[in-house]
């Protein structure tokens, strides 16, 4: 599987619960912070559903 990195570029505040648990359980903690994760197809599911909030990139 190709890898991704995923960093978070907007904040969770005022964001529903359920975006703000999808960003914990991807490991993302605060602005600017990055992670390294597979490119699995609920990894991608997630990312889609708070693509607002975050910036992707091919590795």
């Amino acid at each position: 599987m190709a890898k991704i990195k995923i960093t978070q570029i907007k904040s969770i505040i005022d964001r529903s619960e359920r975006q703000k648990r999808t960003m914990q359980a991807l490991g993302l903690r605060r602005i600017n912070h990055s992670v390294e994760v597979e490119a699995t197809p609920s990894i991608i599911g997630m990312v889609r559903k708070v693509n607002h909030l975050v910036a992707l990139e091919s590795l």
